[in-house]
């Protein structure tokens, strides 16, 4: 739980210092015009931060990080954000300093949408894992030690 926390906290981090390097960029630049600059720091707090705090929030319900596939998903997600709001942050500057932006750069945000598409993937598929399926009786476990279950008892009023 505390690698959860402890990675929003550095998106928190590099999220506010990207805010600030946006605000000082287009100050220095007399630039007033629409960069991806704008919303690096909206992407870094509400993918990075916000994501794993909901995420830390889902651990201490199903104790995600029991499961093989949390690892995956935490690599390929983070993977993903990084190479994705890099390429925003390297695109926003150079429109910012007037410079085109190449083809490259196009391409490799793209493959950091994909990796974080992937990453997302992983942690449904791990959520779905840890969540054992409904009994014939009506009532669904939640696995929420990889040893011991809790029978949440099934609630229906239809009569």
């Amino acid at each position: 739980m505390r690698l959860i926390l402890n990675t929003a906290h550095v998106y928190m981090i590099v999220g506010v210092i990207s805010g600030l390097y946006y605000r000082e960029l287009t100050k220095t630049h007399d630039f007033t015009g629409d960069t991806q600059l704008g919303v690096l720091h909206t992407h870094l707090l509400t993918l990075g931060m916000l994501f794993f705090l909901l995420v830390l929030a889902l651990e201490k319900s199903f104790t995600l990080t029991a499961h093989p596939l949390f690892r995956w998903f935490y690599c390929v997600y983070n993977i993903g954000l990084v190479l994705t709001t890099s390429m925003m942050g390297l695109h926003g500057s150079l429109t910012v300093l007037g410079r085109d932006s190449t083809t490259a750069i196009s391409l490799l945000a793209g493959l950091g949408h994909i990796v974080l598409t992937a990453g997302l993937v992983l942690l449904f598929i791990t959520i779905g894992k840890r969540i054992a399926p409904e009994r014939a009786s009506g009532s669904a476990t939640v696995a929420r030690h990889p040893v011991t279950a809790t029978v949440v008892p099934a609630t229906n009023n239809v009569r």
